[in-house]
């Protein structure tokens, strides 16, 4: 099938290469010629394991094709979008401007029978719209709502084999829900579940995923507050709860909190969605997700003051991670990068390192001091702060990184080092919710 996707961002060039790899003909569409150009060459502007082959294989069999002329989707039947919805300034409410843009722009193109699909994060009510400005514009062509639920690191995976599709579909169009099919014929067939629903339900499956996911980052993180008032260890709390088949292990993992560009600006959106409704009562737990969440950065910053002996100024502090998460060069909403500013703010002599964030992180911040490997930034360091869990870091030999800094003190901001390991080796350690 002839497939557009317009938007080629992270989630879009994923998609389309995705869609491409599976066997379909895509022509990916935007307006950022650099981007374009580089998606083009198999250079993804961001990092993602498996991509850039992806997008050389699949460009290489002729299938994935990139340009900034909207007209190159003419002959395509279903179009994607698959813009960003950051949040808008002042307010915590979704800028859709991009939304209705893409919109805009494909509506001269389509023909009857042609199926427009978003998968971009939207505030519930907003396919509704979209859906009578294309029957309006373009009679015959239909609207879907397919929500994305990719993992930043794991999106080609999540993408290809989905754990779920979710069609939001206007009543009774299965035409619709026909081309879908066709589209993930291969997952489908794989044993990825289906769920048909209307627009309504569909827009609000992947806020309410990652609203639920919040809350149980920010409750574990909770629990990690109350942990360090008592001297309890929220690491063994949370394997014993975890064995609770109702509440699960995953995502019990109390530590910095969560950010990217998706958890918290999909959080506060939704907030302000259900404040527009009248219903923000029902959302107001919301409030203290977020707010437990942020708190997080600034219980590591005060724990940082601790093992350096009250005060960071002029002490020299190696920050290992700045992206939010490991195999990901995303910066946005950073609890690690947010950390590493406040306390060069507070006069400390930061040096940070990330395997892939570096760029980007240098890009938002360009005279953050950095260094290239998790031993050159903890040279005659006074503590190390461990802010993202990269393998390697997980993977440290603390005897060896003793012998580079000046005081073997670590901060583990995600409770994934081995505490008996590291104090064995002459560390003070200290983390996020243990003793």
């Amino acid at each position: 099938m002839k497939i557009s996707v317009i938007g080629c961002g992270y989630l879009g060039a994923v998609h389309a290469a995705c869609m491409a790899e599976i066997g379909h003909e895509v022509v990916g569409i935007d307006v950022d010629e650099h981007k374009i150009e580089l998606l083009a060459e198999g250079r993804p502007p961001f990092y993602e394991p498996g991509l850039p082959e992806l997008l050389t294989t699949a460009s290489a069999s002729g299938r994935l094709s990139f340009s900034t002329d909207v007209s190159a989707v003419a002959s395509a039947r279903v179009h994607f979008i698959a813009v960003g919805t950051p949040q808008l300034d002042g307010s915590n409410a979704a800028d859709l401007t991009y939304v209705h843009a893409a919109v805009e722009s494909l509506l001269p193109h389509l023909k009857p029978g042609d199926l427009v699909v978003g998968k971009s994060t939207v505030p519930v009510g907003t396919a509704a719209g979209v859906y009578e400005r294309i029957r309006e514009a373009a009679p015959g062509a239909s609207l879907a709502w397919n929500p994305e639920f990719l993992r930043e690191g794991f999106a080609v995976k999540d993408t290809i084999a989905p754990d779920r599709l979710v069609y939001g579909l206007a009543p009774g169009d299965d035409t619709a829900e026909g081309l879908l099919d066709e589209v993930y014929a291969a997952a489908l067939a794989n044993g990825s579940p289906k769920v048909v629903t209307d627009f309504a339900t569909a827009e609000l499956v992947k806020v309410s995923a990652n609203a639920f996911l919040a809350t149980k980052i920010s409750f574990i993180n909770a629990m990690a507050e109350v942990a360090e008032a008592t001297g309890a260890d929220v690491t063994a709390l949370a394997d014993a709860i975890g064995h609770d088949a109702r509440i699960g292990r995953r995502f019990l993992n109390a530590g910095l909190g969560f950010g990217g560009g998706c958890l918290p600006k999909d959080i506060r959106a939704f907030m302000a969605r259900a404040e527009e409704l009248g219903v923000d009562q029902a959302l107001s737990f919301l409030q203290e997700v977020d707010a437990i969440n942020l708190r997080r950065r600034e219980r590591m910053v005060d724990l940082a003051k601790e093992v350096v002996g009250g005060d960071v100024r002029g002490k020299r502090i190696a920050v290992l991670g700045l992206a939010f998460k490991p195999d990901s060069d995303d910066v946005r909403d950073s609890p690690a990068l947010d950390v590493a500013l406040r306390l060069t703010e507070l006069g400390a002599d930061v040096v940070a390192t990330d395997p892939q964030a570096l760029n980007t992180a240098l890009r938002r911040k360009p005279d953050l001091a950095v260094a290239r490997t998790a031993s050159q930034a903890a040279e005659g360091a006074d503590a190390v702060l461990l802010l993202t869990e990269w393998r390697e870091y997980r993977e440290l030999d603390p005897a060896a990184l003793a012998s580079v800094v000046r005081v073997p003190a670590i901060v583990d901001g995600r409770n994934c080092l081995d505490p008996v390991q590291w104090r064995d080796a002459g560390w003070h350690y200290r983390a996020l919710g243990r003793p």
